[in-house]
Formats: structure tokens, C-alpha cells, sequence
């Protein structure tokens, strides 16, 4: 990345999914915004941030990550927090006019929030932005293997929660 980038132009391309991600990871609308506005304020006080970086999303992706871990640890029991923000039932998803679409988009939310942070998180990365388990365990410094088994044991629970829904809609 140059020296010089156009913060205004990175915000348009890469403000929307860092806050879904931050918010799939906080569950909470206030504290999401406080993660964005950290990140781009961050960005506009040191622009030299981006210049070796390679892959701008990812990069910022982490920044999101690593910035909503701090404001969990800043509330002290982190782990409390993360629970509690996973069972918060934050809406995620755009309102649909189909009555079942609806119904399936609260159903998937209301899943979401009671994985447990660190597969909501591995799960949102991988299905959201597509990003690949490799990249996954590099933003969260942690091993592929464990991105992979957070990725499945995610996706099982889920499964096992929205399966009444999809045998009533079929």
C-alpha cells in the first residue's frame, strides 16, 4: 500500500464489513462503532499503518478483532463479557420482507449469539468474508487446526439449532 491512501476510500470499501464483523463479535451496536472509530481514528493519526501491508481487508479485519478484544479486557472479566454480548440478541442481519426470510434471519442471529465468542468469531470470518482458514488463524493468532475445529464445532451447533426450522420450511 502507498504512503498516501485515501482514508475516505477506505472507509466506503471496508467500513461495512468491518462492522459486521465486529459486531457478530461484540453483539452490541455502541461498542461496535467505538471499534470502528478506533480503527479509522488510529488510521488517520498514523497513515504509514497500511504501507507494507499486503491484504488491506485482512489487515483490518484484525485490527477490528484485536481492538474489540482490548474494549472486552477494558470491562475487565473478558470472558463474562463475551458470553453475556453473545447472548444479546442484536440483529446481525437485514429485516426481510417474507414473512419465513424473516423468521430464518432471526432464527440465524439468535444461533449466532449463543456460539461461544471464539466460534462466532471463526465463523463469521469464514462464511461473511470468505476468508480462508489460513488467513482466519493468522488475523487471530492462533493455529489452523484450532480455526479449523472452531469453524466445525460452530457449524455443528448451528446445525443442530436452526435444524427444527429448516424441517418445518421444507
Amino acid at each position: 500500500m502507498p504512503d498516501e491512501f485515501d482514508l475516505e476510500q477506505l472507509y466506503d470499501e471496508h467500513a461495512q464489513a468491518l462492522y459486521a464483523f465486529a459486531l457478530e463479535f461484540t453483539r452490541n451496536e455502541a461498542d461496535t462503532k467505538d471499534v470502528l472509530q478506533n480503527i479509522f481514528a488510529k488510521l488517520a493519526r498514523e497513515p504509514r499503518t497500511l504501507r507494507n501491508v499486503r491484504n488491506v481487508r485482512a489487515y483490518l479485519l484484525r485490527l477490528a478483532h484485536n481492538a474489540a478484544i482490548d474494549l472486552m479486557r477494558r470491562r475487565s472479566t473478558r470472558d463474562k463479557y463475551a458470553d453475556e454480548f453473545g447472548r444479546e440478541s442484536e440483529q446481525v442481519f437485514q429485516a426481510a420482507a417474507n414473512p419465513d426470510d424473516e423468521g430464518f434471519r432471526i432464527a440465524l442471529s439468535d444461533a449466532l449469539g449463543e456460539l461461544p465468542s471464539d466460534q462466532r468469531t471463526v465463523v463469521h470470518l469464514r462464511l461473511w468474508e470468505n476468508l480462508k482458514f489460513e488467513e482466519i488463524a493468522d488475523l487471530l493468532s492462533i493455529s489452523l487446526n484450532t480455526a479449523a475445529s472452531r469453524y466445525r464445532y460452530g457449524i455443528d451447533k448451528l446445525r443442530q439449532r436452526l435444524r427444527p426450522l429448516y424441517d418445518e420450511i421444507k
